[in-house]
């Protein structure tokens, strides 16, 4: 018998309706020969909702609360999907995390997953029993409760999937699968049959909001088997594996990331070592770097700019301050409300022409580009937000990926 880890997000089981159609589903499934073990977030938007009580009994809450407080919604949900599959029959049983054998590090509110001991899963398994475990929380080496952050719910089903040995792991959603592009800009985005890990890392880390990118990771690391789908419609979505077709397919998506900042440091002296001591220092304040440009260098100095995320601006500006002396620079720039558009596609490494259709594109409809990052599988702009998603929607159009991938023009 196949084994399936399922998991549900919030939206899927936001009332007691949609836990109801949950077990529905999973009742039919196990009565039709499927071992299950589903994984569960929050219902709804109540992660929202108690880290606005704790706002409002405290001014700056203990992060070990914190986890403690979010992580309750998740066995709230648990518990009672458990009670909704039991009163059809089939038995179920509600587990925390920390009773998986989910055991983390000590960093509170987006802590990591350093081993998994599924035995009570296993167990309950075997006896027929479907296993309801809350999302996104484990117990760290100190005994404590810990949250695994957003989107956490996605990083434990995979994991639990990789532990159980399990054949596929799906994760059910509010949409029917991963999409060429966000359909609400863009209508015509096409849901993808099928996709590879690679390729979904770079979505996701370039703006494309399911599944969670940590997720992602840990499915490539362990090769385990993802299916993208909605829980509102139950129609196949998208097949996420290790394969890639390299000869059919040269983009396979375009997304976008709001909230993006870039800040050049001017006259920076050209000697070994520089550039290490500034993003020592930005990594030691916990700024993240993404694209980094360097200009060439004339008469002994140089420009460097970098992307961060803006929540991040007034750290990095602070520390690129504080370097100038050591720098030699002659100056600092920041400059806020950009967007990051990027293409993604598995072919474009071996297709000549993908980034002189996107740059001519974009220039073709007035956007101007800030900055230009690439890897083998993706080539990324900095745009100002104004013009985000504008750039989606002619990317998407220019590269024809509203149709099915046999049926696109040439780069040529």
């Amino acid at each position: 018998m196949p084994l399936i880890v399922e998991k549900y997000g919030g939206t899927s089981v936001a009332n007691s309706n949609r836990i109801r159609e949950v077990a529905a589903h999973v009742a039919h499934r196990q009565r039709s020969g499927d071992q299950l073990a589903l994984v569960v977030s929050a219902m709804g938007s109540e992660t929202d909702d108690l880290l606005h009580l704790a706002t409002n009994v405290a001014n700056n809450p203990p992060e070990r609360e914190l986890d403690m407080l979010i992580t309750g919604g998740e066995r709230k949900a648990c518990a009672l999907v458990a009670m909704a599959i039991s009163d059809l029959g089939v038995p179920a049983a509600s587990f925390t995390g920390s009773q998986a054998g989910f055991v983390t590090d000590t960093k509170h509110t987006n802590a990591k997953i350093l081993r998994i001991t599924p035995n009570r899963i296993k167990d309950a398994v075997a006896e027929g029993t479907v296993p309801v475990v809350g999302g996104s929380q484990g117990m760290s080496v100190d005994k404590d409760i810990t949250f695994l952050g957003r989107g956490g719910s996605d990083t434990t089903a995979v994991a639990l999937a990789h532990a159980l040995n399990a054949d596929v792991c799906e994760l059910y959603t509010d949409v029917t699968g991963v999409f060429s592009t966000d359909p609400r800009i863009v209508p015509e985005a096409r849901c993808m049959k099928s996709t590879s890990f690679r390729e979904l890392l770079e979505m996701t880390a370039n703006g494309c909001p399911k599944p969670a990118m940590r997720a992602v990771e840990i499915a490539r690391t362990y090769n385990v088997k993802l299916h993208v789908r909605s829980a509102f419609t139950w129609t196949p979505g998208t097949i996420v594996t290790g394969e890639e077709n390299m000869e059919n397919v040269i983009i396979s998506s375009v997304t976008h990331k709001i909230g993006e900042a870039k800040l050049t440091v001017s006259g920076v002296v050209d000697r070994p070592g520089i550039a290490a001591q500034l993003f020592r220092a930005l990594a030691d304040k916990d700024v993240n770097v993404d694209m980094i440009v360097q200009n060439v260098s004339s008469k002994g100095v140089t420009d460097i700019s970098f992307t961060s995320p803006i929540d991040q601006l007034s750290a990095a500006r602070e520390v690129v301050n504080m370097m100038k002396s050591k720098l030699g620079a002659s100056g600092v720039r920041t400059y806020d409300n950009l967007a990051r558009v990027s293409l993604v596609g598995a072919g474009m490494k071996n297709t000549p022409g993908v980034a002189a259709r996107m740059f001519e594109t974009l220039a073709e409809n007035g956007i101007n580009i800030e900055l230009i990052s690439t890897s083998a599988i993706r080539v990324s702009c900095v745009v100002k937000a104004e013009h985000a998603e504008r750039a989606v929607a002619v990317l998407h159009s220019a590269f024809e990926l509203e149709k099915p991938p046999h049926e696109r023009a040439s780069l040529r």
